[in-house]
C-alpha cells in the first residue's frame, strides 16, 4: 500500500513536471500561470468541495503573475536609462512585490492545503518538493 501511494505521488510529481516544463513554453505569462494552475489543480486532484478555496488561491497566482509581468515590464523598458540608484530602488520594488506577492499565495494555499485530504497533502508535498529540488 505504501510502495502504491509512493508510486502514484511520484507519477504525480512527474506529470507536474511535464506539465510545468509545458506551461513555461506558452507564449504569453496569462497562458504560462493558466497552465501552471491546470497542472496544479490536476495533480492535487482538487474536489468541487475544495473549489472555493482553490479559486481564491488560483486567482492570487494569476495576480501574483500579473503584478510580477507589469513591473518587469516597466523595469525593462526603463533599463537603459536608469542610473544605478534607479536600478537598484527598482530592484527593491521588485523584490518587496514578490515578497508580498508570495505572502498572499501562501496565505490562500495555506486555506486550501487545511482542506486536503491526506493523500492530496502527500501530493502537494511531493510536487512542491520536487519543484524546490529542480532550482
Amino acid at each position: 500500500m505504501l510502495n502504491a501511494l509512493r508510486i502514484g505521488m511520484s507519477v504525480a510529481a512527474l506529470m507536474f513536471a511535464a506539465q510545468a516544463v509545458a506551461a513555461t513554453a506558452a507564449t504569453t505569462p496569462g497562458q504560462a500561470v493558466e497552465a501552471r494552475i491546470t497542472s496544479l489543480k490536476t495533480a492535487l486532484q482538487i474536489t468541487p468541495e475544495e473549489g472555493p478555496a482553490w479559486s481564491v488561491f488560483a486567482q492570487a497566482m494569476r495576480d501574483n503573475a500579473t503584478s510580477t509581468d507589469a513591473l518587469f515590464s516597466q523595469r525593462a523598458s526603463r533599463a537603459a536609462s536608469m542610473s544605478a540608484l534607479d536600478n537598484m530602488n527598482s530592484y527593491a520594488e521588485v523584490a518587496h512585490t514578490y515578497a508580498d506577492d508570495t505572502q498572499k499565495l501562501a496565505t490562500a494555499f495555506g486555506v486550501l492545503y487545511g482542506q486536503l485530504s491526506d493523500s492530496q497533502k502527500h501530493a502537494a508535498d511531493a510536487v512542491f518538493r520536487d519543484q524546490s529540488a529542480a532550482k
